[in-house]
């Protein structure tokens, strides 16, 4: 990066990165899960299950959000030569970096339905919910204070990192038109040509 440039990437992307592949290990090892009977049965297997998915979704969804506001609040102007990072390199950076984890969580969770059906996997589906929660949580900060947050890449750790954790400092800001996500971290949709 020339002239001190730093590279930048969405807070939103990569809170929201985790979600699709939480959520899609969680719903299959919770389908598999209830084709054993378990030690508890399915029925409060899936019961319990419902009851983590609800309860795992709302915490991750809360959790840290001062610390994601007090940053927010807190954000300069992106330099003339800062890199921002593509949506999608962030995503796939993220979920090179946890592979090894999601695969750990998947295996948990699929082999915990032999004790509680469903359970596990429905825990991991309900934390993949409450990380879009989250980045939807943000997407309507930046809507509202009419900036895209981003996170310099080096403080975020070679896994990929967490936008709020110790290591990173400050957020930096830039116009809702900037880079190719979305408020929220979504694909930014264009419209259609005529």
């Amino acid at each position: 990066m020339a002239r001190g440039g730093q590279g930048l990437a969405r807070v939103a992307v990569v809170v929201r990165a985790g979600a699709a592949p939480l959520w899609w290990l969680g719903l299959c090892a919770a389908g598999a899960g209830v084709l054993v009977p378990g030690v508890t049965g399915r029925r409060i297997g899936v019961l319990a299950g419902a009851a983590l998915f609800i309860v795992v979704a709302a915490v991750v969804a809360r959790v840290r959000r001062r610390r994601y506001g007090d940053l927010a609040r807190g954000a300069a102007k992106a330099g003339k030569f800062d890199v921002l990072q593509d949506r999608a390199v962030t995503v796939r950076t993220w979920r090179r970096g946890h592979r090894w984890w999601l695969l750990l969580g998947f295996v948990v969770a699929l082999g915990s339905s032999f004790a509680v059906p469903a359970a596990g996997g429905m825990l991991l589906a309900g934390a993949g919910a409450g990380l879009r929660l989250k980045a939807a949580w943000l997407g309507r900060r930046e809507r509202a204070g009419d900036a895209l947050l981003w996170v310099r890449v080096d403080w975020l750790d070679a896994r990929g990192g967490r936008p709020a954790g110790k290591t990173v400092k400050a957020y930096r800001g830039t116009g809702v038109a900037a880079g190719d996500a979305a408020p929220g971290g979504a694909r930014r949709r264009t419209a259609a040509l005529v």
